[in-house]
């Protein structure tokens, strides 16, 4: 088989998406799957959707319609404020967007009457990460004049923590986002049906005890692929966390020396490594690179240790001189998995109980350009086939 390739194991992923929905179903708290990750990967989205998400998520207008094209059926809310340039592709192929500006909101109603369509928007609050938001005190005057614009439905409020500064989602901040949501329906009459209270980093909170108060939905993307919370990355209780593994080829494997030697400057990414000296080690170079991953991101197999990486060679310490044409399994950390997908060198295998299905890497298009025929869609989304 052949490799880099990223394995998927959709049954585990179905899993790990089951086991949070359910988990949060309890505390009245929804899950939209978030699919960046898996570019939109209609196979992926199949087991999100027969676990129950009642929604997706993506923050590239360029996946929502590679998943439109590919006929994956269900809503779809662009997660990232829209690009004005990109207003009518949002109300085409979007239902809902995340939004900060009135600007933007001005032109997606534009581009919604022109296309005789409505388009959903849900004002993202600022509550201490400082990525996007409004700020609190700036929301009810926001509202006002979102609600003018025709073609615009205004569906809720939401936050998003612990992106840009770790700021970690919990009773205070989740209480305030509640207390913005009763304060707009106060003043405004209009309900706020969608409470986005964040993404995987919310699920110590959301699953600790405390009060949920007004948020019943959450973006869950990294806890399901990965089945880590995202506030420490520890595994989440009865969830696996090797649904996404990275398979890579030995091409090199020698007995060297652990220190450079000659005079020393800049490698290729203007640093100035540092080493030890440690005698004699096997090392073993493996065919990829920060090109294709972030090597930092990736977690190798006991015995083995991740020297440095150039743009398309990985070097460990292998421990033992391995065979050349030797494969290496990694699992990943949310950088490395999203830089791995977007890769085009390396390979996509999709694995379930049916067997596996191998997917060339070439981006978003990908998988829209792939054909599909009906019957295939439902098979792969879970719907009954009439």
């Amino acid at each position: 088989m052949t490799a880099p390739r990223l394995e998927i194991d959709l049954d585990k992923i179905q899993h790990n998406a089951r086991t949070l929905v359910d988990r949060l179903a309890v505390r009245g708290i929804s899950v939209t799957g978030v699919t960046k990750a898996t570019l939109g990967s209609p196979e992926v989205v199949g087991a999100l959707l027969r676990a129950g998400v009642t929604g997706l998520g993506d923050s590239r207008i360029e996946t929502i319609e590679a998943m439109r094209g590919a006929c994956v059926p269900a809503s779809m809310t662009l997660i990232r404020s829209p690009m004005p340039s990109q207003a009518a592709r949002v109300v085409t192929h979007a239902d809902v967007s995340f939004n900060t500006e009135l600007d933007v909101i001005s032109k997606l109603s534009a581009a919604a009457q022109e296309a005789g369509r409505t388009h959903g928007i849900v004002l993202m609050i600022e509550l201490g990460d400082l990525r996007e938001g409004i700020m609190p005190g700036d929301l009810e005057d926001t509202v006002r004049q979102a609600l003018c614009f025709p073609s615009i439905v205004l569906l809720g409020i939401g936050t998003n923590l612990a992106c840009r500064s770790g700021v970690s989602p919990d009773p205070r901040n989740m209480a305030e986002l509640s207390a913005l949501a009763d304060r707009v329906e106060a003043r405004f009459g209009r309900v706020m049906g969608v409470v986005s209270g964040g993404n995987s980093a919310n699920l110590d909170w959301a699953l600790s005890g405390a009060s949920t108060g007004r948020i019943n939905d959450l973006r869950l993307g990294e806890s399901i692929l990965l089945g880590r919370e995202t506030l420490h990355r520890r595994p989440i209780d009865g969830l696996h966390t090797d649904a996404m593994k990275l398979v890579v080829e030995v091409i090199e494997s020698k007995v060297k020396p652990s220190l450079p030697w000659g005079e020393m400057a800049q490698n290729a990414f203007g640093e100035t490594p540092t080493t030890t000296d440690r005698g004699q080690i096997s090392q073993t170079i493996l065919a990829i690179g920060r090109q294709d991953t972030e090597p930092s991101g990736l977690r190798p197999p006991p015995g083995i240790e991740i020297l440095g990486a150039s743009s398309d060679h990985l070097i460990v310490n292998s421990g033992d001189v391995l065979s050349v044409g030797a494969e290496v399994t990694f699992e990943l950390d949310y950088s490395a998995l999203v830089r791995s997908m977007t890769s085009p060198f390396i390979a996509k295998v999709l694995k379930s109980r049916n067997g596996h299905l191998s997917v060339a890497a070439s981006g978003p298009p990908a998988w829209g350009d792939r054909p599909q025929s009906t019957e295939r869609t439902k098979r792969v989304a879970g719907i009954p086939i009439s």
